[in-house]
């Protein structure tokens, strides 16, 4: 992943996923105990996905044609608008995993003791976590430009509202209606529209 013209872009949004990956594996070590946990039938149909998208964002650069072809052009404004994105979605997503505390999984769990968590960045969205690593992608996309990476954006949006939705289904069974008036005034992951 390169950006000729604004290397130091491409090195604060490196340094972002690094932040992001050392808070994610130091808060996984506390987290309550699973009492329901998917398949991994279930799990791969997001994580094809997912893995896809993030391989298409990463080596855009490097693919054959068309994934290679610069969309985006290497300036000023597109390596600030990629870190600013970058910075801004590690901050929710950071913000809003603290929030959801001990309840959080990276697979579609009930943890003992689920909470219905509403406060902090949740009540701007349903899925803030999503939000801030979509903000993430998208400021990586943006920094690097090719046409590759924003399909790749695209297939991230994708496995995550595939997750999504299974954990609202799982969500409704557990706090039916507590989570379904949650759902009527708090959107899923774009405040204000989606």
């Amino acid at each position: 992943m390169g950006l000729p013209a604004y290397p130091s872009a491409i090195g604060i949004i490196r340094l972002c996923w690094i932040t992001f990956v050392i808070v994610w594996l130091a808060a996984a070590a506390s987290t309550k105990r699973v009492v329901y946990r998917e398949s991994t039938g279930e799990r791969w149909r997001y994580w094809v996905v997912l893995v896809i998208g993030y391989f298409l964002l990463v080596k855009s650069s490097s693919l054959p044609y068309p994934f290679d072809r610069l969309l985006i052009p290497h300036t000023k404004s597109s390596a600030l608008a990629g870190v600013f994105l970058c910075i801004s979605g590690l901050g929710f997503a950071i913000w809003a995993r603290v929030m959801l505390g001990r309840n959080w999984s990276g697979v579609i769990t009930l943890k003992e003791g689920h909470e219905l968590v509403e406060r902090g960045p949740y009540r701007f969205v349903r899925h803030p976590i999503y939000t801030g690593m979509l903000a993430m992608f998208a400021g990586t996309a943006i920094a690097i430009g090719y046409l590759g990476g924003l399909l790749g954006l695209l297939l991230l949006f994708a496995s995550f509202w595939m997750k999504l939705k299974r954990e609202e289904d799982l969500m409704l069974k557990q706090f039916p209606e507590k989570y379904a008036a949650y759902q009527r005034r708090v959107k899923r992951i774009i405040p204000f529209l989606v």
